[in-house]
């Protein structure tokens, strides 16, 4: 058996800087590892001392890709603390904003950053010429969602009129109307996304675990509700401590994480394990045409399980704005009412749950933070899928090995920093 010697550095096609090294001799494996060295940004370091209007401003700024799930966590730790109930009318925008970010966060990662490995093309750009139509297809439903989110938000990436208690500017009634046929059309792309993926095979590789994710009895889980695992069953998003465990490993710059195993996974996989009976009904067909079953161990149907949420998030936001217009939006006044205290805010950004935790003084003066992100959370389950993983695969090529280590890398949709790589892969 031809011994492996693979360091791939750095993976290409996710947020960030994260390598892969697998070493094995004689048909025995000798490490296994998927090393984090991103540079640590501080970010709860550098909120601290900062008045709340400017917290709910800088935490955007931890990720360009899900900047409008750190604003929403940021805002709802923020109203916890203070005991600020936000508006109806404001809950209904902040979704239909989330239903924004979940679609063009999910589009760029199945379209752009996974499809070319099922089309065995090295990215996207190849797919212009050969997949022209399929590339098309990507850019419109990334446009839509984008345009979305700057219609509510003010700007996609780090949105300006979301604040703690509601929104300084709102969405004409006639531009929501506009939206709403757009994203009506946008449902024969993603029906056509359908048709397309379910032509494509995922890796066959299953590893039982434990998922995570927001769950409430009303709906499927975006915003607010219990902590949900699939092993242990509720609890309050107050007990996150308890379901998170962070520690520290010599290989990663990033904390890994694990609560009733040796790991768990938390994004769209996760929240569908849990969540899939509040589907709404075109997205539990495509579930069931895309073979999505629950419960499902393949890490690598993330990438079907994010499909499945876009549909889901587009019917859902034709509902909302149906709901807006119905109501009229009103310009309202964001509640500021400040007092010392702490509160938690916990989302499900893109890629899984997401947790902000502020402590504020009298005069709204963050004094203490802390912000558990999706993949800190996830990093734990690659490594354990890694170690199970790879001795399925020995036999196999070694160049073969390392693609497909780095696939399911990309099925994660990693979120290690906000900026992207070349692929460098040196075999030693």
């Amino acid at each position: 058996m031809t011994d492996l010697n693979i360091k791939v550095h750095h993976v290409t096609r996710v947020e960030g800087h994260g390598n892969i090294i697998v070493n094995t001799k004689d048909g025995k494996i000798e490490e296994v590892k998927w090393e984090v060295v991103e540079s640590p940004r501080f970010f709860e370091a550098m909120m601290r001392g900062l008045h709340y209007h400017d917290v709910n401003h800088v935490a955007p700024r931890i990720c360009g890709i899900c900047s409008l799930a750190h604003s929403t966590a940021s805002i709802e730790a923020t109203e916890a603390a203070f005991g600020i109930q936000p508006s109806e009318q404001t809950i209904l925008l902040r979704k239909l904003l989330y239903h924004a970010e979940t679609l063009q966060s999910h589009v760029l990662h199945y379209y752009f950053l996974v499809a070319p490995d099922l089309l065995n093309v090295g990215s996207v750009f190849p797919l212009v010429e050969t997949h022209t139509e399929l590339v098309l297809r990507a850019l419109r439903l990334k446009k839509l969602a984008n345009d979305l989110a700057d219609l509510v938000a003010g700007r996609k990436t780090h949105p300006l009129t979301p604040v703690a208690g509601g929104f300084t500017k709102f969405p004409e009634s006639s531009q929501l109307k506009v939206m709403k046929q757009r994203l009506t059309k946008a449902l024969t792309d993603l029906d056509n996304t359908v048709k397309l993926f379910k032509t494509l095979k995922m890796p066959d590789f299953t590893r039982e675990t434990e998922y995570i994710a927001l769950k409430r009895p009303d709906e499927y889980a975006f915003i607010g509700g219990d902590i949900a695992s699939t092993d242990t069953g509720t609890a309050p998003v107050t007990n996150y401590l308890e379901m998170t465990n962070e520690f520290c490993v010599p290989q990663s710059t990033a904390k890994f994480s694990k609560h009733n195993r040796d790991s768990y996974m938390v994004g769209a996989l996760a929240r569908f394990n849990n969540n899939h009976t509040q589907l709404l009904a075109s997205a539990k067909k495509a579930a069931e045409e895309l073979g999505l079953k629950a419960p499902c161990y393949n890490p690598f149907m993330n990438n079907v399980a994010q499909l499945v949420e876009s549909i889901h998030c587009v019917e859902d936001a034709l509902t909302l704005i149906n709901q807006l217009v119905a109501r009229d939006i009103k310009p309202e006044k964001p509640v500021e009412k400040v007092k010392s205290g702490r509160g938690i805010g916990a989302v499900e950004a893109p890629r899984g749950i997401l947790f902000h935790d502020y402590t504020f003084d009298e005069k709204g003066i963050l004094t203490e933070a802390n912000c558990v992100i999706p993949t800190n959370q996830n990093h734990n389950s690659i490594q354990k899928d890694f170690e199970a993983l790879v001795p399925q695969i020995l036999d196999r090529p070694q160049e073969e090995v390392g693609h497909i280590l780095e696939m399911l890398v990309r099925a994660y949709d990693p979120c290690i920093s906000c900026s992207t790589h070349l692929l460098e892969v040196k075999f030693v």
